[in-house]
């Protein structure tokens, strides 16, 4: 066995998919070995990380003043870049479960419209974490591909990836994205409008975490057959003591209307935007959704109204970028293809 062969053999390359919202990170050979949220807690004081992924997010809103929730990742940038750094070598950790003794290949996916400087902050945090080489790939593409769609043949692909900070959507064809769009929209935006609606109408305050468990228990793009309701704890800011009240679905998809629309309006865009033959094909084969924002209820119903094609949603969205850039890991020549420099 070749040096360089043998020394890959023991480096357990890595597939990473740093998102706003959740990392998720694929090991050559094992599959997904983390999953976690990205957030980090950190003393102010000592400048040292108290927790990281799941265990800082059951902390976010309940620290104390010297103890600080941060969410590294901004619409799937790079925001806060020694706090990214430190994450990424937690979950490198985490992911070898042992010393590293050769650092690894790591393969990440970015959101379309990123710009040189952020591909640059991607790149020096994944090497000041530990890897050796570090290829980037888009999101969109890595989606279509983790979704199980025929990527390599000469017909037309759509992927709408809804993740936390950014919605990627590509009409993919021979292996190259025809059209792409990524529009800082998504899934945490949503949470803002959940909590701007409540904090408008009801005059309370909730949290990150309420809002994020309003959006999974009653949040919908379109409406539903039974109505939900849900009682839900805040802070009146009038009497400034906690308050409780009881939420409709109705309410909850009058607060997700703005930022559904520009996911829908994004996606007609694209579909303006597609070569006529390739159309054909996506009447044919539907829309695909990804992400943790295409678990909102009856989303692919709203899709489906606004444009008349058929839209699934993959079989694990919120793996589906992970799963494809896995895939490519163990690809070097598709990998060559859809690295981008």
């Amino acid at each position: 066995m070749p040096l360089g062969a043998l020394f890959r053999y023991f480096s357990n390359d890595l597939a990473i998919d740093l998102g706003t919202a959740n990392t998720l990170v694929y090991a050559r050979n094992r599959g997904i070995v983390v999953r976690e949220p990205s957030i980090v807690v950190l003393n102010k004081l000592t400048n040292q990380i108290e927790a990281v992924g799941a265990e800082a997010k059951e902390m976010l809103g309940r620290t104390p003043g010297n103890i600080e929730s941060i969410r590294p990742m901004k619409d799937g940038v790079i925001a806060d870049f020694e706090v990214t750094e430190r994450m990424l070598g937690y979950f490198i950790k985490k992911a070898h479960g042992r010393k590293m003794y050769v650092h690894p290949r790591i393969v990440i996916g970015v959101p379309g419209e990123i710009t040189q400087v952020e591909k640059r902050a991607v790149r020096d945090s994944a090497q000041k974490a530990g890897a050796s080489e570090v290829f980037l790939v888009e999101q969109a593409m890595m989606a279509a591909i983790g979704a199980g769609l025929p990527i390599t043949e000469p017909s037309g692909n759509m992927i709408v990836d809804i993740g936390g900070g950014t919605t990627d959507i590509a009409v993919i064809s021979l292996s190259g994205i025809v059209y792409s769009r990524s529009v800082r929209v998504a899934g945490n935006e949503m949470d803002e409008a959940i909590i701007n609606y409540l904090k408008r109408k009801y005059n309370l305050l909730i949290g990150e975490r309420t809002a994020e468990i309003i959006k999974w228990q009653l949040g919908s793009a379109f409406p539903l057959k039974d109505r939900l309701t849900m009682t839900i704890k805040g802070r009146d800011l009038v009497e400034g003591i906690p308050k409780e009240l009881t939420i409709s679905d109705e309410e909850i998809r009058e607060a997700l209307a703005e930022t559904v629309n520009v996911i829908v309006d994004a996606v007609r865009m694209a579909l303006e935007r597609t070569p006529p033959e390739l159309s054909a094909d996506i009447m044919d084969k539907g829309i695909v959704l990804s992400g943790g924002g295409a678990l909102l209820r009856a989303l692919d119903e709203r899709i489906r109204a606004e444009t008349g094609l058929p839209v699934v949603q993959a079989e694990d969205p919120l793996a589906c970028v992970v799963l494809g850039t896995g895939r490519v890991l163990e690809d070097m020549h598709l990998l060559r293809k859809v690295s981008i420099r």
